[in-house]
């Protein structure tokens, strides 16, 4: 039986994400004709921040006008991780950011994503859904990374410095949340010994 995505505005924009993730990394090799290098950090940022506001707008237009779909379940989570890792990359590879942040960062999304997909196959997927402690780290990172890449002193605040205690912050949260969700996983693993 063959199934077809959902063609609605949510998913039009979560693959606008998707998209958005090439020119976002690419602002950093660009011809400095195209993109001056005294503009790459801004419009990256501009980049990062628009692909985070739609990632809020195909939510709530998913569950406003009742056009969620299992598909779009399946591929809002993995654009969010692809844009978050790829801003993470391009931040190591610019100094930015710490290598063991990032490992940790990179490292709980995909362990907590296979957590999520065992715990779909056995039933259990409640156990592991999104909690409090997960939001709150998500924000932190979403707040911390423009900062990071923005990294231009503005209104005479250092963005590098507010940005880099977030992050350092967000990868707290990070290993708190994954813990949370092994912890909430672990009566399944044992009943299946």
């Amino acid at each position: 039986m063959r199934t077809s995505m959902p063609l609605n505005l949510p998913n039009l924009l979560t693959w606008l994400r998707i998209i958005l993730i090439p020119l976002f990394v690419g602002i950093f090799y660009f011809e400095n004709s195209w993109v001056s290098a005294a503009n790459q950090n801004l419009v990256a940022t501009v980049i990062f921040v628009a692909a985070a506001l739609t990632d809020w707008l195909d939510g709530w237009i998913a569950r406003k006008f009742n056009q969620t779909s299992a598909f779009g379940a399946f591929l809002d989570p993995v654009a969010d991780k692809l844009m978050v890792a790829a801003a993470l990359i391009v931040l190591l590879k610019l100094g930015r950011v710490h290598d063991v942040v990032v490992l940790i960062i990179i490292g709980r999304e995909i362990t907590v994503s296979a957590l999520r997909e065992w715990m779909a196959q056995i039933g259990q997927s409640k156990s592991v859904a999104v909690s409090f402690l997960g939001k709150v780290k998500t924000a932190t990172q979403m707040v911390a990374i423009p900062m990071l890449l923005y990294h231009d002193r503005l209104l005479g605040l250092d963005p590098q410095m507010l940005g880099t205690g977030l992050i350092y912050v967000a990868a707290l949260l990070t290993l708190v949340s994954m813990f949370y969700y092994l912890k909430a996983a672990l009566p399944e693993r044992l009943k299946r010994d």
